[in-house]
């Protein structure tokens, strides 16, 4: 009873917001160059300009190795990705193409379990170690569990929603504190939703992973809120169905792939690369403005 009655009394923590001024971190970017400087050309290559050094959750993957090429392609100075030990490896020839094409950029790999929030911070430690500071996240690692909600165990529930869900916001909360910290505005956090936050999937049952994407819907406008005035836009983006190894195979996964397909009015999944253009606009100065959103790139999949 007493710790009921106590509640009328406590003080909670209030939110700040930036007042958008020039001296705070929220102030516009400054203007191009006048078309007098720069030709257009250069112009258009400052719009979507990356500026810093990225790192990328899940960055081994297909999705994710795809998307450092890109952000590297528009100038990123460094960039790191995180994946289990093992995934990794199977992309080391991945790692060190990039590395190779890019040899003015700093490009590695830190084995990161995004579950482990001792882990993460030791990865943020070895990223500005190495780079000397993060100015952009991006969050694609995550998994897929397609189990009956009935027949659903516990383990299987609570692991999908520690790797897509939790792990994201250990990512988000790490890089947030760092670039914080650095001060000087500028930064970007791009959360990985899915239509599958936005609607059921059909025809394959998965629960948790939707519950879990979600969550991030969520998240990514909880945390654009708070952390706007350190000069740190949180944005989401949904991908639909994309065509990568995940998503391949004969049998009913392959049914599943036919619906998919059929129910979207471009007739088909995404392909890799696809995703690669929202991802260098939430990291340049052509995305300043955009906090808060969620980029739903899905081929019309959720209009229906």
């Amino acid at each position: 009873m007493a710790d009921r009655d106590s509640l009328t009394s406590r003080e909670i923590p209030f939110m700040k917001l930036s007042d958008g001024s020039s001296s705070s971190l929220t102030s516009p970017p400054p203007p191009l160059p006048p078309p007098f400087y720069l030709m257009a050309d250069g112009r258009a290559v400052a719009r979507f300009a990356v500026e810093g050094n990225v790192v990328i959750s899940g960055g081994a993957g297909t999705l994710g190795i795809s998307a450092a090429r890109a952000l590297l392609e528009h100038g990123a100075s460094g960039c790191c990705l995180w994946d289990l030990e093992s995934t990794l490896r199977a992309s080391q020839p991945d790692l060190l193409g990039l590395a190779k094409d890019f040899p003015k950029s700093r490009v590695f790999g830190v084995a990161v379990d995004v579950t482990d929030s001792a882990a993460v911070a030791d990865g943020l430690a070895s990223v500005v170690q190495t780079l000397g500071s993060i100015e952009h996240l991006f969050c694609f690692a995550g998994i897929v569990g397609v189990v009956p909600a009935a027949e659903m165990t516990d383990a299987q529930w609570r692991k999908t929603l520690d790797v897509n869900a939790t792990g994201a916001f250990f990512c988000a909360q790490a890089a947030a504190k760092q670039m914080a910290k650095q001060g000087k505005g500028g930064c970007s956090i791009t959360l990985t939703a899915s239509i599958s936050a936005h609607r059921v999937n059909y025809p394959q049952p998965q629960v948790a992973y939707n519950v879990s994407k979600a969550a991030i819907v969520s998240l990514k406008s909880s945390l654009a809120a708070e952390w706007a005035v350190h000069g740190i836009r949180v944005n989401s983006i949904s991908p639909g169905y994309m065509d990568t190894i995940l998503n391949a195979g004969d049998g009913s996964i392959k049914t599943a792939r036919d619906s998919w397909a059929t129910r979207n009015p471009m007739g088909r999944m995404g392909a890799v690369g696809e995703l690669d253009g929202m991802c260098v606009l939430l990291a340049s100065r052509a995305g300043s403005y955009i906090n808060g959103a969620d980029m739903v790139i899905d081929g019309g999949a959720i209009v229906f």
